[in-house]
Formats: structure tokens, sequence, C-alpha cells
């Protein structure tokens, strides 16, 4: 059984940062790609970014990159998100997800198993 716990969300003013991290454990962690997506308030799911199991592959929503910024470190079987110079528009709940496949990819429905996500409010 594949577990995902995020943390790190918080209430924070606009042009600061956040660090999110997702605790994984179980079987899928340890070759498939990981992903964030988010959901603002009245909003549908959307992808912010994906990285795969070897680290070398990374992408991100547009107009995200250069702001947020995906790693995982695989000894600890965690990801990271660190977001730069948060926006309100950045308020949203935060999730982790595990893809069924190696390449990371976009598509929500690529991705079997999810956290409860975390909560993330910018302050204008």
């Amino acid at each position: 059984q594949v577990q995902l716990v995020e943390s790190g969300g918080g209430l924070v003013q606009a042009g600061g940062s956040l660090r999110l991290s997702c605790a994984a454990s179980g079987p899928m962690f340890s070759d498939n790609a990981m992903g964030w997506f988010r959901q603002a308030p009245g909003k549908e799911r959307e992808f912010v970014a994906t990285i795969s199991f070897s680290v070398i592959n990374t992408h991100y929503a547009n107009g995200l990159k250069g702001r947020f910024t995906i790693s995982r470190d695989n000894a600890k079987n965690t990801v990271y998100l660190q977001m730069n110079n948060l926006k309100p528009e950045d308020t949203a709940v935060y999730y982790c997800a595990v893809s069924s496949f190696a390449i990371p990819t976009v598509r929500e429905d690529d991705y079997a198993y999810w956290g409860q996500g975390t909560q993330v409010t910018v302050s204008s």
C-alpha cells in the first residue's frame, strides 16, 4: 500500500517562499515519476510539476518554472516543491502523487496514488 504524506504548507505573504515535502512509503515510489498538483477554491485540480525517478527529467506548468522547483531524494523517499516569489493566485491545496510510469507526465489519470493535500495560502 502506497502512502503519501504532504507537509510544509501554510500562510505566507506575497513574495515569500514555502517548501513542500511529500514523504512516500510503499513499493510504487522507488521506480516511478512523482508529481505535484494543486486545486484552488472553485477550480479544477491542475498540474504543477513532475520529476522522474532518475531526477534527470522535470517538467513544469506554464508560468511556474523559475519560481517553483521540484526535486526528490530517493534515499528518503521524499519529493519536494520549493516555491519562491509566491503570488495570491498560488493559493490552493497542493497534492503530491505517484505516477504509474517512470516518465514524467502531466495527466492526472497517469497518477495512481495521491496524498491528502496541504493548504498553501498567499496573502496580498
